[in-house]
């Protein structure tokens, strides 16, 4: 046997035995899950007999655990069908027994039973193997059992056992069918039902309610034809036998056939429709065949007095008092008004009741008052207060009834903007209460009064009325509400702030709220929002700001805090920026800083669980980029808060389209803060502040790097310095925090074909720059920007005599006594170099000239005092070269350097022992100082501080 199906069968054994002794239902899903993937690993070939014995005998125990058990482990449907599938595919395939009757029996019942589970759960292609796999078993059985019998009579029951089987598997597969919308199949499936009806009359009752459900069914799907189709066979086959079928069933399926003709549309349908209703009052007479047949004889656009008729039919049917108004109901709706109150007469003499007058008196108003016959209904209106008062009490219901007609009046009166019409109505429904002496709703009928003489501005009578309302119902949302309308109206801000207060405290106290209310849509938080825009429609500004926060602080809703938040800063806005600079000015700046960062909250949430973006949100987040840009330009002069409100903008872009217009707003805001942070970085009194602002704005500029990088991709930014700009921010970063990227960083730089003079001078500074110190990069990047000067046409002498300044200040000290330390060859070369430039070009500045002199003389002198003559001779030489270019300082240096370079030749012919004591002190008189008290200032300081 194979080793990997032996390892199931035990896996599997093992399994169902521990399943079905503990019952174990934490993990059933998964187990039967893991069954249902595995059944096909079972091989009956690679199985014992004993085995495939064994497979069966667990298999059937499963089938039997999972029909007992489903209920009591509360086994989903889903998980049902898997252990039937399961269990019947092991029976069928590892079943030892097939050929004995009772087994195939056993197999024909398990195959149907799979079927119906899976066709309960949807999926009907699985049910249609099962049903055909029962049919087949069918067959078999016929023949066993015909070769089993010796008697007509063993003939006649074999056969009734079979056929009842295929009868149940026929209608299974109609079902399936019917699923799947193949109508031919299934109508074929219940035509042979049908044929076998006469041989199983006990099957007619089923076969009747399984055509009505399949009637019921394909009405759901709206394919009327298909559903009036089973809907004419259930009653067909429901006549067949009336004792087992009801009347009622009979009635009810001719009820649903008759509605299905309706909705099909048509003469001819309509026709059919009346007839099957007729004949559905004829099996049995109920109130909703009675409606459908005057629906039926509306639709059909038959004549008023056809309808009169019908609807007299149904006082001698002696129906109930409320049929007969729903009756006119429908009749007044449907535009038979004259038809409707025709019978409404003829049933005011019907019913003799006090009882019934009454409620028939009040349902004519409530007609008349929809139809708009005012005036004859105020008439019946007093009379029923006037007969209320002085003869009979009307029941708490009918009183109730009457209330809810006054109101619905007054309620279309307010609907139209005629609210001292609605005070009319409503004062009515005030009447009917001051002689009942009840106040159930009196509350509710005094604040709806209120309501209306606000809009009417008679503030007094809204006083008055609400003062009462107050005493007794002082917490009712609309009550605060009212009094809120009243105070503002009357510009008192203070009690308008203490509704406000009281209604944020009901909210974050978790007040229950009225039900009645919560299902109408209105809570707390919609009358705050409500106070909100009546506040600033009445120019309350201050109330409304307060009322503004409490609902952005409250509201769960991401799109009501959001509006809540574009108000506020509507109306923050034009004062803040007319306001002068002062301490508040920068608070409310640092509210409109907040509110910003709360509406970047709100995105946030509202972006990551909406399955769709709508546009009004995305118009929203551009409106608050926007607002945070302008903030950030006003705030100039407070560069922390701008860089701030910079920063908010270019989180809040993250919620806009992307686009060339976004791109560069995202590259102004990440640019500016990284510069905010440097600056501030460069001013922190501590290197722990100073390595925290740096590293941020490294941050900064990486994510800048990211955005430029997309931008150049959207156009030509040939002229945009933001490439330099980053490239020398995260240099300076680099090197003022040490960073370990640094040197292949700055060897990145070197590789840069297109580097600019400018960059290359800022480079230089920052590589000295505290707490800097990087001479080498300086050095470089002063060699390389020297190169550039002399390769330009004409050169810039200027700029090129100070960074020859600052680039022999780097490499020669003023103390140049220790040779050894200092490249004095390539300051040699330099010094070449720059005398070539003096030649050949007009302008050098005097003072550096001079600068240059003084220094070749002095390394001269020093050469002479390590005994290197020649070395000695060639920058004094040198020296004398630069006098010899100067003009209008010449005359203060010639003879002072001609006498020492005559002193020091005299010096060097005579080879004196320059080791003395003597002697040193002769060649540190030769040395020059570095500068001439006599000479002017230099011309080009400001190039320097340029740099």
């Amino acid at each position: 046997m194979d080793r990997v199906t032996d390892l199931y069968f035990m896996d599997f054994r093992e399994t169902v035995k521990t399943l079905i002794i503990t019952g174990n239902s934490w993990r059933l899903q998964e187990m039967i899950d893991r069954f249902f993937t595995n059944i096909s690993n079972f091989n009956r070939e690679s199985l014992t007999e004993i085995q495939n014995i064994q497979i069966e005998e667990i298999a059937v125990n499963l089938w039997n655990w999972a029909v007992t058990k489903r209920i009591e482990l509360s086994v989903r449907k889903n998980q049902a069908a898997k252990l039937c599938y399961i269990a019947c595919k092991l029976v069928s395939t590892h079943g030892v027994s097939v050929s004995s009757e009772e087994a195939i029996q056993r197999q024909i019942l398990m195959n149907m039973k799979t079927g119906k589970e899976w066709l309960h759960i949807g999926n009907a292609q699985i049910a249609d193997d099962f049903f055909r796999a029962a049919m087949i078993d069918l067959e078999r059985l016929y023949v066993r059992l015909m070769q089993s019998c010796y008697t007509e009579a063993n003939v006649r029951v074999y056969k009734m056992i079979v056929e009842k089987g295929i009868f149940h598997v026929l209608s299974y597969q109609a079902e399936s069918a019917v699923a799947q919308g193949d109508f031919k199949k299934a109508s074929m499936c219940i035509f042979r039902c049908k044929e076998m009806l006469m041989r199983l009359p006990k099957m007619i009752k089923y076969l009747h309610v399984l055509c009505y459900n399949l009637g019921v069914e394909t009405s759901k799907r709206n394919k009327y034809r298909e559903s009036s189709f089973w809907l004419g066979q259930s009653y067909e086959i429901g006549k067949m036998d009336r004792r087992s079928v009801e009347p009622q069933m009979l009635a009810k399926t001719l009820r649903l056939l008759a509605t299905i003709y309706l909705n099909c549309g048509g003469e001819a349908y309509y026709n059919k429709a009346f007839i099957a209703i007729l004949i559905a009052n004829k099996e049995h007479l109920h109130p909703a065949g009675l409606f459908l047949k005057m629906r039926i004889l509306v639709k059909g656009n038959s004549c008023n007095e056809e309808l009169l008729e019908a609807a007299k039919e149904i006082l001698y049917l002696a129906m109930p008092l409320e049929f007969c108004l729903s009756i006119i109901q429908f009749l007044i709706d449907n535009k038979r008004e004259s038809v409707g109150f025709c019978f409404l007469r003829i049933i005011s003499d019907h019913f003799k009741l006090p009882e019934d007058r009454k409620r028939i008196l009040l349902f004519y108003i409530d007609m008349l008052l929809q139809k708009d016959q005012d005036v004859i209904a105020e008439e019946k209106i007093k009379e029923v207060l006037k007969g209320y008062q002085t003869r009979g009490r009307l029941t708490r219901d009918l009183v109730n009834w009457l209330h809810n007609i006054l109101w619905g009046r007054a309620s279309r009166s307010v609907k139209v903007q005629k609210y001292a019409d609605a005070l009319h109505w409503y004062s009515y429904s005030l009447k009917l209460y001051e002689c009942d002496k009840a106040d159930l709703d009196l509350i509710k009928l005094k604040r709806n009064m209120v309501s209306c003489y606000l809009s009417l501005k008679q503030l007094d009578k809204a006083k008055e009325a609400i003062a009462e309302v107050e005493q007794k119902d002082p917490t009712h949302v609309f009550t605060r509400y009212y009094i809120f309308k009243i105070a503002i109206m009357e510009g008192d801000a203070f009690r308008a702030l203490q509704v406000v207060n009281a209604l944020k405290k009901s909210l974050t106290d978790g007040e229950s709220e009225d039900r009645g209310l919560i299902e109408a849509g209105v809570s707390t938080l919609t009358i705050l929002s409500l106070s909100i825009d009546f506040a600033l429609e009445n120019g309350q500004q201050f109330v409304a700001e307060k009322a503004l926060e409490y609902l952005c602080q409250l509201s769960k809703d991401p799109k009501e805090v959001l509006g809540g938040l574009k108000c506020l800063m509507r109306i923050i806005l034009p004062q803040v920026f007319h306001m002068p600079d002062s301490e508040y000015k920068k608070k409310e700046m640092g509210r409109l800083w907040n509110y910003l960062n709360t509406a970047l909250l709100k995105f946030s949430e509202y972006f990551n669980e909406a399955p769709s973006i709508s546009d009004y949100m995305i118009n929203d987040a551009n409106w608050f980029r926007k607002i945070a840009w302008n903030l950030a330009l006003q705030s100039e002069k407070d560069l922390e808060a701008m860089k701030n409100f910079f920063m908010v903008s270019y989180k809040l872009s993250h919620f806009c389209p992307l686009d060339q217009g976004l791109l560069i707003a995202q590259k102004t805001c990440l640019l500016v803060a990284a510069a905010v942070d440097l600056d501030r970085g460069r001013k922190a009194p501590t290197t722990c502040e100073q390595n925290m602002l740096l590293r941020t704005a490294l941050e900064q500029i990486k994510k800048c790097k990211k955005v430029w990088n997309l931008l150049k991709k959207t156009g030509d930014f040939s002229g945009d310095d933001c490439g330099a700009l980053l490239l020398l921010y995260e240099f300076e970063v680099k090197t003022k925090t040490n960073d370990p990227s640094l040197s292949s960083f700055v060897n990145s730089i070197w590789k840069m074909p297109d580097l600019e003079c400018r960059t290359l001078e800022t480079i230089a500074l920052l590589a000295m720059d505290k707490p800097a110190y990087y001479p080498t990069i300086a050095h470089k990047a002063m060699k390389r920007l020297l190169l550039m000067y002399r390769k330009q046409e004409p050169v810039d002498v200027l700029k090129y005599s100070v960074c020859m300044h600052k680039l022999i200040k780097l490499l020669v000290a003023d103390e140049v006594w220790n040779i050894s330390l200092y490249p004095l060859k390539e300051v040699r070369s330099h010094f070449k170099n720059t005398l070539s430039i003096i030649r050949q070009n007009e302008g050098y500045p005097e003072e550096e000239i001079v600068w240059l002199m003084i220094k070749s003389w002095n390394i001269g002198i020093v050469m002479s005092s390590k005994n290197k003559y020649i070395a000695a001779e060639r920058w004094a030489t040198m020296a004398l070269e630069f006098l010899g270019h100067l003009s209008t300082l010449k005359t203060s240096y010639e003879a002072k350097v001609n006498l020492l370079y005559a002193n020091l030749m005299d010096i060097l012919d005579k080879k004196m022992d320059l080791r003395s004591t003597e002697m040193t002190e002769r060649l540190r008189a030769l040395i020059v100082p570095p500068e001439d008290p006599g000479s002017v200032s230099t011309t080009n300081v400001a190039a320097q501080n340029h740099v």
